[in-house]
């Protein structure tokens, strides 16, 4: 048995939650599992589809993007994954998808709009968006360079990894992240829910103002501020 079996299998039943919450078709999108410890993790392979993936399919690389364990090609996007978990060594788990609506917010280089409480009982902020990738960059390792364009985003807007799980690249689609690959799945669902009622409040009023700062504030605070309340203890 490999000595990686419990993070392969952890990988694989995240994956597995893409297809069930309609987050992905066919081979769209992966969810990577890292352990600190041994820095490396483990990621879908490049190209196979959910319904034919198997525990033992899944491949274990290290923080440079080479493959420790494994007999497939590790997923496409493994090295921006690789790239954030360098960078954010807390982070537990990275999800990138292909769902409709926040591709299509992210085609359309546009930031979510904090409209209402559903968003704000997440993050206190519009979902960011990256600027579009240079040409340079394009021709370069355009993997890797996603990674770092997640990075400059998160930096440039001063943007917290811990109170700010999900991002939009631009012309791409959507990564989201967490301290368990579990938690990463879940943010990534969220995600989708709110671009799409952010899509549906500009369908129905186009001129909808963003909620208001006081609003914004409870609905964060009662979730994850010190004195929340939201939940069970």
């Amino acid at each position: 048995m490999s000595k990686f079996q419990e993070l392969k299998q952890r990988c694989y039943e995240a994956n597995m939650e893409i297809p069930k919450q309609n987050l992905a078709i066919y081979t769209f999108g992966n969810v990577s599992a890292f352990d600190p410890e041994r820095k490396v993790f483990a990621i879908k392979p490049s190209g196979v589809e959910y319904d034919e993936l198997k525990a033992d399919d899944i491949v274990i690389v290290d923080l440079e993007g080479n493959v420790v364990e494994g007999e497939m090609r590790p997923s496409s996007d493994t090295m921006t994954h690789a790239v954030l978990y360098r960078t954010y060594p807390e982070l537990g788990g990275i999800v990138h998808t292909h769902s409709t609506c926040a591709v299509a917010w992210a085609q359309a280089c546009r930031a979510v709009p904090i409209y209402g409480t559903t968003h704000a009982d997440h993050l206190a902020c519009d979902i960011p968006v990256t600027e579009v990738m240079a040409d340079e960059a394009i021709k370069g390792d355009y993997e890797e360079q996603t990674g770092y364009q997640i990075l400059s985003t998160l930096k440039d807007q001063n943007i917290s990894v811990e109170e700010v799980q999900m991002i939009l690249v631009a012309s791409h689609g959507p990564f989201t992240w967490g301290k368990t690959p579990e938690k990463a799945v879940y943010n990534a669902k969220v995600l989708e829910e709110l671009c799409q009622m952010a899509l549906y409040t500009e369908q129905i009023n186009p001129g909808n103002p963003r909620m208001k700062d006081t609003l914004i504030d409870k609905h964060y605070q009662r979730k994850h501020g010190k004195n929340a309340y939201y939940g069970q203890s």
